[in-house]
């Protein structure tokens, strides 16, 4: 059960930090104007999300061992 939560967990913090990233990004590449701005939005966070999962996934626990690195010495 504890391998699950920590899937769940990166998967918690995972899918609000890419709405945001791609809602950032779309207002700065192409502003509110576009027509079809929802389409643009979620179709650019469904091609994030994967993608920073995977790294999300790869990235903590290198994060972790590093920080135990540098406070143990």
């Amino acid at each position: 059960m504890k391998l699950v939560a920590k899937y769940v967990n990166t998967l918690f913090v995972v899918t609000p930090m890419t709405l945001i990233m791609a809602v950032c990004v779309l207002i700065l590449n192409n502003g509110y104007e576009k027509e079809a701005w929802m389409f643009t939005f979620f179709k650019s966070w469904l091609i994030m999300l994967p993608i920073a999962y995977v790294s999300a996934l790869i990235i903590i626990p290198l994060a972790n061992k590093l920080t135990l690195y540098i406070f143990r010495a």
